[in-house]
């Protein structure tokens, strides 16, 4: 009979802890973390030229002042990752960029300037199940208007989300914002008899499925309820035909042409103080939209948007992507909205008892990069890798570092081969790193005070359409050895810069 195997290494290897990531949690290499930051930087710089200031809140709030997870038990843990301070407070990472604003503006009211114009950018994370593009922890940046209940601030954030979409790289035609007012929500559901809350959230959450149901699988959710392809009944919100058609028609008053929009929702709804007050609202923000030059091939009226059914109080508005992309497999995908913000009054209250006005839209970072990635807007050059100095020989470090030194003071990414192999296996690792060229510096360049450059890019792009390898490789193609002193000006031209 055989016994366990219980000698040392076989005990270690059975503590061994398992590499892998927690669910919900991603790493992220040079190339989606250089997407990442240049959508950052493009977008602040949108935000910064509307006059919104930079301002960062800890990645921590106390749980009470988050407000969306209040805790309902000994531990905070549902919806957010909580843990307890040495004072007994509970504290949980930040599960957005709002309610820290929220807690920042309570807190300075008295200092601040009214209305207050801020942007902010960081990761979030939800304690939430983790799924196929969704996260336990993302990137979000967002900009938002404290103070101003006028429409026009509304208005001024939409403009601002069309113009930091443009920035990021999407072409013309490539998204469009659609917007709505959750007043005239209101007053279309007082135009239908709909008094009691819970049967209005019904309606609103049957509306919000027009994407995936189309008209008729809402009807049914307007009505006594629909059965899915699985069996599985969902209670309807048992409105009367009369209420459902209203409902219909008002989510399909939709047009390019914004100011026919209007006009299609007042046939709907006008009468109601609530729908009229929202088609007022509109109207301003159709202004000043065109004030800005916002036309509808970017921004239209789109009544059957829902966003936020207990939080947003006025306009609310999403992106929609138009591009044509394509997941790793080769197959369409779609990538939903990746802006999303609107009127939220009523957050700030929560702090100071006053109700605030407040309007804001949040980018969704991380996958507005895929999007772009799968729609092949990226440029690839951006995530390659540095030049890579070749080492012969433990005696001449120091000349392989001066080299490696000159670069860099010229602004230029550059490293030395700090590995243990040869020179065939280090230009393999300088093609891999995408690397845009070798600086191979060996005894006999040193003495004559020279440096050989290989165009690694010329040298791909060659190889591409080599069929004679033999051929490829005795031309030695985008290699040049010239004087020290121009190896600055030589690799800036293999980048692409000016000498």
């Amino acid at each position: 009979m055989s016994t366990p195997d219980t000698t040392p290494d076989a005990a270690a290897e059975a503590n061994r802890p398992e590499a892998r990531a927690p669910r919900g949690f991603v790493d992220r290499r040079a190339r989606d973390l250089a997407a990442e930051r240049r959508i950052l930087a493009r977008v602040s710089e949108v935000y910064e030229r509307y006059g919104f200031e930079a301002l960062d809140t800890g990645a921590l709030e106390y749980a009470d002042a988050l407000g969306k997870f209040l805790p309902d038990a000994d531990r905070p843990n549902e919806g957010v990752f909580a843990l307890q301070d040495d004072d007994d407070q509970w504290m949980a990472l930040r599960y957005d960029l709002t309610a820290p604003l929220a807690r920042f503006v309570a807190q300075n009211r008295e200092s601040l300037t009214k209305p207050f114009r801020r942007y902010a950018y960081g990761p979030v994370w939800r304690n939430e199940k983790p799924g196929p593009g969704r996260f336990r922890e993302f990137t979000q940046c967002d900009a938002d208007t404290v103070g101003s209940a006028r429409p026009e601030a509304d208005a001024e954030i939409i403009a601002m989300a069309a113009e930091g979409l443009a920035a990021t790289g999407l072409p013309e035609g490539g998204y469009v914002l659609r917007i709505n007012n959750r007043r005239l929500l209101n007053g279309l559901l007082d135009r239908a008899g709909v008094a009691d809350e819970g049967q209005k959230l019904a309606v609103l959450r049957a509306v919000d499925k027009l994407d995936r149901l189309g008209p008729e699988g809402v009807r049914l959710l307007l009505g006594e309820g629909r059965k899915d392809e699985s069996g599985a009944f969902t209670r309807g919100a048992g409105l009367a035909t009369a209420a459902i058609d209203s409902v219909l028609a008002f989510t399909a008053a939709g047009a390019g042409d914004r100011a026919e929009t209007l006009r299609r929702i007042a046939g709907v709804i006008g009468g109601s103080a609530e729908g009229d007050a929202g088609l007022e609202e509109l109207a301003g923000i159709d202004r000043a939209l065109a004030g800005m030059g916002v036309g509808a091939d970017r921004a239209v009226f789109d009544p059957s948007v829902v966003r936020g059914l207990e939080y947003y109080t006025g306009a609310v508005f999403e992106a929609e992507l138009r591009l044509e992309t394509l997941d790793e497999k080769g197959q369409p995908a779609r990538f939903g909205s990746v802006v999303g913000g609107g009127r939220y009054d009523d957050l700030i209250a929560r702090f100071t008892g006053e109700r605030t006005p407040a309007t804001g839209f949040s980018f969704g970072v991380s996958r507005l990069a895929a999007a772009l990635r799968a729609a092949d807007r990226e440029n690839s050059q951006e995530a390659r890798g540095p030049v890579v100095v070749i080492a012969f020989s433990p005696d001449d470090m120091a000349a392989y570092f001066a080299v490696a030194a000159e670069l860099r003071a010229a602004g230029i990414a550059a490293e030395v081969y700090l590995g243990a192999s040869g020179m065939k296996a280090q230009m393999k690792y300088a093609d891999r790193r995408l690397s845009p060229a070798a600086v191979i510096l060996g005894g006999d360049e040193i003495a004559a005070g020279t440096v050989t450059v290989k165009d690694l890019d010329l040298g791909r792009a060659l190889a591409s359409d080599v069929t004679d390898n033999a051929a490829w490789r005795a031309e030695r193609p985008g290699q040049q050895t010239v004087p020290r002193d121009r190896l600055v000006a030589v690799v800036r031209r293999i980048l692409g810069e000016a000498p």
